[in-house]
């Protein structure tokens, strides 16, 4: 399929590392105009392996997106990919941890509407809006209400935005990840040992066993999903939430 995004512009956020950079090395490959988006310095490197251009942007924060997006023109299509995944359990009171809830909401949700809203002045019909969700936007894990809610939101902001945006012939649909080696996964699947009182291996082990498929997958293995709803081919497609997760979770 190298070519098919060929001409288009097409802006990921969250791309420096993990399900992000997957996504970038697939668009990179068919050939899109791609813009990386990051909160770490480490997106302009990864924008220079991938011939893309790049911007170190908060996307909880208004004005810094403003400026990531500023040279752009026309943008063909969005990935909100940006994310933060932490564990923020209900029963710890302490100031720590409502910081870090907020945190949480501010990026996923409401930072990926705000860069939604800066980016939608610049699509016109034909264009189309991938968010990354999770599976834990359709069922939930103890410990992590934060990120849970977050993602049950993202597949609620998917619908509306679809039903909204559709007459003006923009798509949006959301791609729901199970396990992914990624630093966020893997750091929380450290936390959820600790807490289970198991060994992580052993976890890790549970979960593979819980898949229909086995085996664990890397964020390359997400780049085709995302590709197949930014194209043309799923132009009947939209307002979907679709899961990536080798049978895990019964759609």
């Amino acid at each position: 399929m190298t070519g098919e995004l060929s001409g288009k512009t097409v802006v990921i956020t969250g791309s420096s590392r993990g399900i992000g950079l997957g996504i970038a090395k697939r668009f990179s490959n068919a050939g899109a105009e791609l813009h990386l988006i990051a909160d770490d310095d480490a997106i302009h490197e990864r924008a220079r392996e991938l011939r893309a251009s790049s911007a170190q942007a908060d996307i909880s924060d208004a004005d810094a997106v403003e400026r990531a997006l500023a040279d752009l023109g026309r943008i063909d299509v969005l990935i909100n990919n940006a994310g933060l995944e932490r564990m923020t359990p209900v029963t710890d009171a302490g100031s720590e941890a409502w910081e870090t809830f907020k945190r949480i909401v501010d990026i996923n949700i409401a930072g990926t509407a705000l860069v939604t809203r800066k980016v939608i002045g610049r699509m016109q019909s034909g264009a189309s809006i991938v968010n990354t969700a999770s599976i834990w936007g359709r069922v939930a894990e103890a410990q992590f209400d934060a990120y849970v809610a977050s993602k049950h939101a993202i597949i609620g902001l998917t619908k509306t935005w679809a039903k909204e945006l559709g007459p003006r012939g923009i798509r949006v649909n959301a791609v729901c990840p199970g396990w992914v080696r990624t630093e966020a996964s893997m750091r929380s699947l450290g936390k959820m040992a600790i807490s289970k009182d198991v060994p992580e291996d052993d976890l890790l082990q549970q979960i593979i066993d819980g898949q229909a498929l086995s085996g664990l997958m890397v964020p390359e293995d997400m780049g085709e999903t995302y590709l197949f709803l930014a194209s043309d081919r799923a132009s009947n497609i939209t307002g979907q939430s679709l899961g990536v997760d080798r049978g895990e979770v019964p759609w």
